[in-house]
């Protein structure tokens, strides 16, 4: 059986939203057998999804499986670029190691990793995360912007917004980004996302961002450690949520900020970011790598370092550093 011609028809089904398309048509379409379509359709069948046949009518969708298979997340993708070339795996160490891997092979921009599970998944300062299978988002994306290196680390804002903005749409949640780069629900942490880069005396050659997403896990399936401390969309929202719709909508809307970075700056998404911060105007503590700094954190400047004030009146710029509330 063609896996391609079966992903082809399964993103025809998904498109079609419900309208029944006949055996004929499907055959022309993809030149086949209307025999080969009944095969295909059995398989898709067996993938999980529902598919009815209707007499004189032909072949609808009703039901599909939570899936990030290619075909399901390609179809009603509303991109230009960003998730028009999907590399599927079930099961990885890390979507991050093989977007790296592609990106020296060449790949286009807007090359995107999914993973229903990755076993060495990781975050910012290598901490490990859990990314259980079929639960998660597990992704990464490959950029190739013409900007300095020293741009960036914006990215990872960028990034962030386009999350919260994904969220927001699909779920109907309030999530809050807390710097540099976690997205949280209700104090808890549900998001991760890391930039990572690839450059050479020329400037960037790609851009690696990969987002962590906890979608549908309920409060058993996070290791003690994490309890109180991380979250998912379902256990905030109360019911199970699309991850091929949520991929889609941080696809699209990762590609419009970035479009937006790269054309005009980082002074309107910087407001955007700002107006979704659980950490600008409230008083943190941010500890690095030599000292703790305890303050009210004013703002971001242009290039996304934190502002913080410390008691004494002084202003430091804070370029790295874990941000816990400090009350």
């Amino acid at each position: 059986m063609n896996i391609t011609v079966t992903h082809k028809l399964a993103k025809r089904l998904i498109e079609a939203e419900g309208e029944a398309l006949s055996g004929q048509q499907l055959a022309d379409e993809f030149g086949i057998s209307r025999t080969a379509v009944w095969k295909h359709i059995k398989e898709l069948e067996e993938m999980g999804y529902t598919i009815h046949s209707v007499k004189k009518k032909g072949y609808s969708l009703s039901g599909s499986p939570d899936s990030l298979q290619p075909a399901a997340v390609q179809a009603l993708l509303k991109t230009r670029s960003l998730g028009r070339e999907i590399e599927y795996v079930p099961t990885c160490a890390s979507t991050q190691i093989i977007a790296h891997q592609l990106a020296q092979e060449g790949k286009p921009a807007g090359t995107v990793v999914l993973a229903e599970e990755q076993t060495a998944g990781r975050g910012r300062l290598a901490r490990k995360w859990d990314s259980a299978a079929g639960k998660g988002i597990w992704m990464s994306v490959i950029l190739r912007p013409a900007v300095v290196p020293q741009k960036a680390p914006q990215f990872t804002l960028v990034a962030a917004v386009a999350v919260v903005r994904a969220i927001e749409e699909v779920t109907g949640l309030k999530p809050e980004i807390k710097w540099p780069n976690d997205i949280l629900i209700a104090g808890r942490k549900c998001t991760g996302i890391l930039t990572e880069l690839q450059s050479d005396a020329d400037g960037i050659q790609a851009l690696i961002i990969g987002i962590g997403l906890n979608a549908n896990q309920d409060a058993a399936d996070f290791p003690a450690e994490l309890a109180g401390i991380a979250t998912s969309l379902k256990m905030e929202s109360g019911s199970g949520v699309s991850r091929q719709e949520l991929v889609r909508a941080i696809l699209y809307h990762l590609e419009v900020y970035t479009d937006l970075y790269i054309s005009q700056g980082f002074g309107l998404l910087k407001t955007i970011w700002e107006g979704y911060s659980s950490t600008i105007g409230n008083q943190v503590r941010a500890r690095m790598a030599k000292e703790t700094l305890t303050g009210i954190a004013e703002s971001i400047t242009e290039d996304g370092v934190l502002q913080l004030r410390t008691p004494d009146g002084k202003l430091h710029s804070i370029y790295s550093a874990d941000i816990e509330m400090a009350n």
